[in-house]
């Protein structure tokens, strides 16, 4: 099976957000969810609590933005 970029979700202080999505990126965010609990064998009650981690590492990840963040940053 594919390595997915999503570790285990760390369990910590839940923050309320209000986000609308279109239906199918739930769809999605539930089935990666699922495959996401059958890879570390811990069960993701709310698949909402993915879109922290994805954020993250989606960040974590951009090099466009790192090099942007750094130009910002000497300024």
């Amino acid at each position: 099976m594919a390595k997915l970029k999503l570790g285990a979700i760390a369990d910590d202080k839940p923050v309320k957000v209000t986000v609308e999505l279109p239906a199918a990126l739930h769809r999605d965010l539930s089935a990666y969810a699922e495959v996401l609990a059958h890879e570390t064998g811990q069960p993701v009650a709310d698949p909402m609590k993915l879109i922290v981690p994805m954020l993250q590492r989606f960040i974590a990840t951009d090099r466009a933005f790192a090099r942007a963040r750094k130009v910002t940053e000497k300024d």
